[in-house]
């Protein structure tokens, strides 16, 4: 009798165990399992001063982040189970760091966006809309034109493709 009643109290410990579902990921997304397609859609730049080509390389880079970090698919699709949409907001270069002498040490390019995230997939479909900020320091006696193009592709644009992406997939 004792050996059926273990028997059937390891049977509803394991029934109820296998309906808890836990998602791991080698990348730390976590993405709903029901999941198959994202729209990322292209990034306008509303900024005031901007870089000409900034929009593209913000949607090419969150794309390719997207794509190689998670299995979703990219489609143009308005009921794509994750969208993205996102405006660039702000661009702008200013003094960070000034000598004795009221003379600029150091400048500063900071790119901000907003980013409107929709889920239509799991059980909160919670999305959100976020701006996001990074900026990126140079020695100022050096001119913006020189040095704004490696200031984004090594600095800003990376780091704010991954900042929107940990807010929408890495629930850290």
């Amino acid at each position: 009798m004792l050996r059926l009643l273990k028997g059937a109290a390891a049977a509803v410990l394991l029934l109820s165990l296998g309906s808890c579902t836990v998602k791991y990921s080698a990348t730390g997304a976590s993405v709903e399992p029901d999941a198959k397609t994202v729209n990322i859609r292209f990034v306008e730049n509303r900024a005031p001063i901007n870089n000409p080509t900034l929009a593209q390389r913000l949607t090419e880079r969150l794309r390719q982040k997207i794509q190689s970090q998670t299995k979703l698919t990219q489609v143009n699709d308005d009921n794509a189970d994750y969208e993205f949409r996102a405006t660039v907001t702000g661009y702008s270069f200013s003094n960070a760091a000034v000598t004795n002498v009221d003379q600029a040490a150091t400048s500063r390019l900071t790119v901000t966006m907003n980013v409107v995230f929709v889920k239509r997939v799991g059980v909160d479909k919670k999305g959100w809309t976020q701006s996001f900020s990074q900026s990126a320091d140079f020695q100022a006696s050096q001119l913006p034109s020189q040095v704004e193009n490696s200031l984004l592709d090594e600095t800003i644009i990376p780091q704010i493709t991954d900042a929107i992406f940990n807010r929408a997939f890495a629930n850290w």
